[in-house]
């Protein structure tokens, strides 16, 4: 009873001391606009950005799944630190100076640049599934590590932390995502590292675990490899689409140090992994039988998902066990506010501000933001609360993520001038059915497509079908926009008639007007205006080759591509908007 009191008091107190934290961080805050709510200004500088990164990743089902995964499986089978640390490598290498560039804002904005806002939109589905399932499944988690250490009914505390992630977020935005970010992974780090050693040395062993006959490496099967080689690609490439990375990164001063501190918060991540590694090893050679108070027999398939509060709770004395609590919380509340805020960014940018309403002040999108933190908080818990398999419906959405996103953001970042609108919906759609025909089990979605090595027995697809899947989104998007690009710009077929999309006016002879999705009246910032040239255009000015810039007296640039047609650009400070007409020349 008293360890069930002192623990209700350490997460109420500890809650307390997050949502002060928020709320003063939240002070910060300079003004409305997008770059301070959203970015922070993007002021972050060394310290705050490497504990914010590392906080991204090192999440309540970070180190569970690291428990569970050497409780069961074992060291080999152990991808996820080793898949989000080569995450944070490869975005520094790969993402982080093109988006920074650009001066993007969200990770769709990109996407609406270059397809435009609709289109662009599509793209956030997944993206805010992902999410709101993610939240849901942490929230889940959360519910039942507190039944096992406290033996309560949990909804109520669901209910709780999701309130105060969305008070604190709600009020300061990424500064209090932030800061309470750096107090969070000093929790985690502080609660595993003292509960290891009290449950090392308060355990009946069944011998040394050291020199145990237990086989703690772990074996990869022939026949498995394609399913280990599948989960390590998506852990690594999955979360470059995530719009809680490229938040942390795009708030930081400089791309000099946002390189640098994304490579300096894989050490951080694989060092708080090491003490969850090391209680899932001792877990699978304790000797549950002599345990006090347990009580019964342990087995892999009913207590893996569990082992760490088990052993937090089992193997530690009761004043240790309240730092581990506070751990596991502390790595809940990182992995939900980093969500929340990133989905209702998205939401309230290129969602109602670019598709429904362009003239939106700074202060009405904040608050629409502030009711999308809310709601999108309240669907989460409800489904955490009401919905079973929760945690295969999250696994399914981050496949949907890894294949209908990442290639998107990998051409339209590295390949700008050759991807297309015909191109990214086609790969969309393709990616996702291919995806769904793979099947789910968990969630009872059947197979339908039986790749090779298929186990008819385990139901599960040994093939890589999701990298497969993504490689083949890839693939659909380089073809399809290479061959429509090619039939419009040499004319084999007639973009005045076909180009339903409008995607290439500049290959339109006798259309003067835009369609109103194509009009920007408040573009995406970026490098030589690309929100005009991109989205409108489909390239930007400075890379056309053989092409004519020529400033009229009436404050009119004529565009000229060999000599078949002119653009006239009217960026007159009398019009409100930049208006294109193109025209045949002789």
């Amino acid at each position: 009873m008293a360890v069930f009191v002192a623990g209700l008091i350490g997460i109420i107190v500890f809650y307390i001391i997050i949502l002060a934290i928020g709320v003063l961080a939240g002070t910060k805050q300079k003004g409305y606009g997008e770059d301070e709510v959203l970015l922070a200004g993007r002021s972050f500088g060394y310290t705050i950005s490497a504990l914010t990164l590392m906080a991204t990743w090192v999440g309540g089902d970070y180190i569970s799944a690291i428990s569970e995964i050497f409780f069961t499986s074992g060291l080999l089978w152990c991808q996820v630190p080793i898949g989000y640390s080569l995450s944070l490598v490869i975005g520094s290498l790969l993402f982080v100076k093109p988006m920074r560039e650009a001066n993007y804002i969200t990770v769709l904005d990109p996407f609406q640049q270059k397809y435009g806002e609709r289109i662009g939109g599509l793209l956030f589905l997944p993206a805010l599934f992902g999410d709101v399932l993610w939240i849901a499944s942490i929230l889940s988690s959360l519910g039942s590590f507190l039944r096992v250490i406290l033996d309560i009914n949990t909804t109520s505390f669901i209910i709780i932390t999701a309130s105060f992630a969305a008070s604190y977020t709600a009020v300061g935005g990424i500064y209090s995502v932030a800061y309470t970010d750096c107090l969070q992974i000093f929790a985690i780090f502080i609660g595993l590292m003292l509960c290891t050693p009290f449950a090392y040395y308060d355990s009946p062993f069944k011998d040394e675990w050291i020199n145990s006959s237990t086989d703690w490496i772990g074996k990869i099967k022939l026949n498995d490899f394609g399913v280990w080689i599948d989960g390590l690609l998506l852990l690594i490439f999955g979360g470059l689409s995530w719009q809680g990375y490229f938040q942390r990164i795009l708030c930081i001063k400089s791309t000099k140090i946002a390189q640098t501190m994304g490579i300096a918060a894989v050490f951080g991540c694989l060092l708080i992994a090491v003490p969850a590694a090391f209680i899932g090893v001792m877990a699978r050679n304790v000797d549950w039988d002599n345990v006090p108070n347990f009580n019964r027999t342990i087995t892999k398939s009913n207590d893996a998902n569990i082992i760490l509060p088990l052993v937090i709770k089992y193997l530690t004395p009761a004043w240790v066990s309240l730092f581990g609590l506070g751990a596991v919380s502390a790595s809940v509340m990182s992995s939900i506010d980093s969500s929340i805020l990133a989905s209702s960014s998205m939401f309230s940018r290129n969602i109602y501000k670019m598709i429904f309403k362009p003239v939106a002040s700074d202060k009405e999108v904040l608050w629409v933001q502030r009711g999308a933190i809310v709601g999108i908080s309240i669907i989460s818990a409800i489904i955490a609360i009401t919905v079973d398999r929760i945690h295969c419906l999250t696994y399914l959405c981050s496949d949907l993520l890894y294949i209908t996103i990442f290639p998107q953001l990998l051409l339209v970042v590295h390949w700008p001038f050759g991807a297309t609108r015909y191109g990214c919906l086609v790969s969309y759609i393709v990616g996702l059915i291919l995806r769904i025909l793979g099947g789910e089990k968990g969630i009872g979605i059947p197979v339908t497509i039986y790749y090779p090595w298929y186990d008819h027995k385990t139901e599960k697809q040994l093939f890589p079908f999701k990298t497969f899947t993504m490689l083949i989104s890839l693939f659909f998007n380089v073809i399809i926009s290479r061959t429509v690009r090619w039939l419009f710009e040499t004319g084999v077929i007639s973009a005045d008639q076909w180009d339903f999309l409008y995607d290439f006016p500049e290959c339109h002879f006798t259309k003067n007007e835009q369609p109103k999705e194509t009009r920007h009246k408040e573009g995406i910032k970026g490098r030589s205006n690309k929100a005009v040239h991109d989205a409108i255009l489909g390239k930007r000015w400075s890379q056309t080759s053989d092409d004519c810039l020529i400033k009229n007296d009436d404050d009119r640039c004529s565009f000229t591509k060999h000599d078949r047609y002119s653009i006239t650009y009217q960026t007159s400070t009398t019009s409100e908007e930049p208006s294109i007409c193109i025209q045949t020349t002789s």
